[in-house]
């Protein structure tokens, strides 16, 4: 009797879990190494959320027209990306993008283009992080180094949080500057639009447009 009724919870929390990923929800699961010899390059709609894992390093997030995202190395040292490996996955309405490698030091700037409307969640361990022409919340974290965020107009976000541990932060259309220890700031308003933003040790400025820069 009781060897039944564990088979019964068992059975049945196999097909609860069966519930969670649905056998029709479309999955992609790609990977691409050696990024300098074989950029990566996938269909991805626009308006979706976008989970960024980045190793440490120099990232461009550049919002553009086309419904796909892309990765590829520029810069003088572009050649190091062949050390360096994508992998993403697709599932629902969310994706997994993942840059990794093994080395770290005086690597290429990696440039990832995404779909100008999209959600992004992005963290890096340490360097430098610029993000712009991209509409949608944003949630970025960085242990050390300098982030940039185009953030467009201020009232297209209902909340607003920023801080940094050590170092400046900036934040023109919101109307903050501030730099030492442990500096942050709060605001809401009645846009759509979420923004989240931090840095352990480094320069954080949130700013409404940047300088265009092309590769």
């Amino acid at each position: 009797m009781r060897l039944a009724m564990i088979l019964m919870i068992s059975l049945t929390l196999v097909a609860t879990a069966g519930l969670l990923v649905p056998a029709d929800v479309p999955q992609t699961r790609l990977s691409v190494t050696n990024l300098y010899d074989h950029p990566f390059d996938v269909d991805f709609p626009s308006g979706q959320l976008i989970r960024l894992d980045f190793r440490s390093g120099e990232f461009r997030i550049v919002g553009r027209d086309a419904s796909k995202i892309t990765v590829r190395a520029a810069g003088h040292n572009a050649e190091k990306a062949r050390e360096m490996t994508v992998t993403f996955k697709h599932f629902g309405n969310r994706a997994d993008l993942r840059v990794s490698s093994g080395t770290v030091k005086d690597g290429p700037e990696i440039i990832v283009e995404v779909p100008k409307t999209s959600d992004l969640f992005v963290r890096m361990p340490f360097g430098d992080l610029t993000l712009e022409g991209v509409t949608g919340d944003k949630d970025v974290e960085l242990h050390a180094g300098d982030v940039s965020i185009e953030v467009g107009n201020a009232s297209d976000y209902g909340r607003v949080d920023a801080s940094v541990n050590a170092g400046d932060l900036s934040a023109d259309p919101f109307g903050e500057s501030r730099d030492g220890l442990f500096r942050s700031f709060q605001k809401t308003g009645t846009g759509r639009y979420k923004l989240h933003a931090h840095v352990g040790a480094g320069d954080l400025t949130l700013r409404s447009a940047v300088a265009s820069t092309s590769h």
